[in-house]
């Protein structure tokens, strides 16, 4: 159950999984935030064949960007420890961007990497990225490798589903 409230930040996470009202839930959310810094590290990886997948596209000229709904700090930590060399640019939940599955972080990605929309492929594991691909006005890869099930992501209608990394590599270079 906790699986189906991934993907839309850990406020609404927080907030979905607990049955009542809690009263001090700021207080709560700052200390998750703090152990999260601390923490988000563990037990965390690439999926597999993904650092394969972002050499590759790398290698053929493609640009690589993440969006997500992690906290701004703990994404770029990731991206640093996992993807450097391999991801541009990365876009979390800040006070200035509204998170997925708002195009805000899209359009900044865009913005920061000067490309137009018919440029851009969105790829992603959850009903939350399709949205907010549509939002955006570009192409959805969806993969079914993350939180969501193939049902849940077919009913939002993306634009391609692959399962495998590379189904995405070859959809990204036929696009």
């Amino acid at each position: 159950e906790v699986k189906s409230f991934i993907g839309n930040g850990i406020r609404d996470l927080m907030t979905r999984s607990c049955p009542e009202k809690i009263e001090n839930f700021e207080e709560v959310l700052a200390f998750f935030k703090e152990h999260y810094s601390i923490h988000s590290q563990d037990n965390t990886r690439p999926y597999d064949d993904i650092m394969e997948l972002l050499q590759t596209l790398n290698e053929k000229g493609i640009t690589c960007a993440i969006v997500s709904n992690k906290f701004d700090g703990a994404v770029q930590e990731l991206k640093e420890k996992y993807f450097k060399g391999l991801i541009t640019v990365a876009v979390g939940e800040s006070p200035l961007v509204k998170k997925k599955p708002a195009p805000d972080s899209v359009l900044k990605v865009m913005e920061l990497l000067n490309v137009q929309k018919d440029e851009v492929i969105f790829v992603g594991d959850a009903d939350t990225d399709i949205e907010t691909s549509k939002n955006a006005s570009i192409k959805c890869v969806s993969v079914l490798w993350g939180f969501r099930n193939e049902d849940i992501l077919r009913a939002e209608n993306p634009d391609f589903i692959a399962k495998t990394a590379k189904e995405v590599e070859n959809i990204i270079l036929q696009k």
